[in-house]
């Protein structure tokens, strides 16, 4: 019996000892001591706000190998670990409405991706030249208005529980014209905070984006909105709109980091892989002078475009990530001359329906 405790005991003293000797003895430069590098990205993220209906259509949407497969399947094997998707108030169709964002968010989920919602604070598209109140705010007073910007906010965020979301869209100019313009200050950073405490108050683990189109101007911008309970500047860079210098922008991204102590990312970005077109629809972009002159409208071009900003943000010292807009935006909807897609030669899918290489640009 005692010689089976010394020997027990001489036991454990060994193990104990090659342990400590193991961790001694790892330098910075042994390979037992190098761990992988984390990814600097939080948000590696696609707008897929056209899914359903690009599901609807029956268009047969392929993989990069040419097999038949889901978008939001090919999105997520290539990396993609956020999905965008906008939110409009009342819209005149299914398209972006609560219960169709509701349940893709779902669906998203339950794929291991993280939700992104874009409110919109409207029953259309808001941007810098759009902000226009939903048609049931139309004629209320302001407290009435503030009220719908929380109660509307409350929904989204009690309901859907997103990872992030944006207090309006691309509000360069303000949101809710007129009462929350831009040259109304005040007015406007009221309704921003009803947002934003609608959010506080029934999303804890959401984090909150303010969206400003734009890189150049944004420190003014921001300067304007001042001290506000945020988490994330949001910006848009499309070369055509917002300059072609990537040292600039990540500058420019690094200083409003810093200066207002916010995480920073590319809410919207794409670039087109032909300047071709695939339906009768005129296109937002199809001229030479409009693309960055490093990168060919091929779809080598548009990948490596994605992979340089994807370097930028990771270079920069307060960027957490990116998104593609309108990667499914491809042209399902016919020929017709209005209500195809403007956007189809920089979707993330070909004309012949087929996943791109500048999905290399999602991976981990």
């Amino acid at each position: 019996m005692i010689k089976i405790r010394f020997t027990m005991m001489f036991f454990k003293k060994i193990v104990f000892f090659s342990i400590v000797l193991l961790i001694f003895s790892c330098s910075d430069d042994d390979d037992c001591c190098v761990q992988p590098d984390p990814d600097p990205l939080e948000v590696r993220g696609v707008d897929a706000s056209f899914l359903p209906e690009v599901r609807t259509s029956g268009a047969a949407i392929l993989n990069a190998a040419g097999q038949a497969e889901d978008m939001l399947t090919t999105l997520q094997k290539a990396g993609v670990n956020t999905i965008r998707i906008r939110l409009w108030n009342n819209p005149a169709s299914p398209t972006s409405g609560f219960a169709q964002v509701k349940a893709l968010a779902a669906e998203v989920k339950s794929k291991g991706m993280k939700v992104w919602l874009c409110m919109h604070y409207s029953d259309t598209w808001a941007d810098p030249g759009h902000q226009t109140k939903p048609a049931a705010w139309t004629g209320i007073g302001f407290e009435a208005l503030q009220d719908s910007v929380y109660q509307f906010t409350k929904k989204a965020a009690a309901e859907i529980l997103p990872d992030y979301i944006q207090i309006g869209n691309e509000i360069n100019g303000g949101l809710l014209w007129p009462e929350g313009g831009l040259s109304n200050i005040s007015q406007m950073k009221t309704l921003l905070a009803e947002g934003i405490r609608a959010v506080r108050d029934h999303s804890l683990t959401t984090q909150i984006m303010i969206h400003y189109a734009g890189h150049q101007e944004a420190m003014w911008f921001f300067n304007q909105i001042g001290a506000m309970d945020y988490d994330i500047i949001a910006l848009s860079y499309y070369p055509f709109w917002h300059g072609k210098n990537f040292f600039q922008l990540e500058n420019n991204m690094t200083q409003l980091g810093n200066t207002f102590n916010k995480k920073v990312l590319i809410a919207e970005t794409a670039y087109p892989f032909t300047l071709d077109w695939n339906d009768q629809t005129n296109n937002v972009i199809g001229l030479a002078n409009q693309i960055h002159p490093d990168y060919p409208a091929s779809a080598e071009g548009q990948k490596n475009f994605l992979l340089k900003l994807r370097g930028a943000v990771e270079s920069s010292s307060r960027g957490i990530g990116f998104c593609y807009w309108g990667a499914e935006w491809v042209a399902f909807k016919g020929n017709t001359a209005t209500d195809g897609s403007s956007w189809e030669n920089m979707a993330l899918w070909d004309f012949n329906l087929r996943a791109l290489p500048a999905m290399d640009a999602f991976k981990e």
